[in-house]
């Protein structure tokens, strides 16, 4: 059989182990929740600077702020980073 049709069938019996439950190996990873309204203070930058420096729109920005919606996924992976080390995502989006 094909090499896609292998890691296809590999990737469909590790899922059905982890639903089982019977995959110990596997970890979820879940990011913190983040103020996303006080990340922005503590890098001090206003919501246009922010949303334009992140990739963020500054509707979904103002969402986020007003607790209208929460971000998840990348976007969520991504606000950790920043708030872990604003000054590397900066210089790395900068290169």
């Amino acid at each position: 059989m094909s090499t896609a049709f292998e890691s296809i069938k590999r990737g469909l019996l590790e899922a059905i182990e982890h639903a089982e439950g019977r995959a110990p190996e596997t970890r979820i990873h879940r990011p913190k929740p983040v103020d996303v309204k006080a990340l922005r203070a503590k890098v001090g930058m206003t919501q246009e600077q922010f949303a334009a420096r992140f990739g963020f729109s500054t509707a979904t920005l103002r969402h986020w702020e007003r607790g209208d919606r929460a971000p998840h996924g990348p976007a969520l992976v991504l606000l950790n980073v920043i708030d872990h080390n604003p000054k590397a995502v900066i210089e790395a989006l900068n290169a």
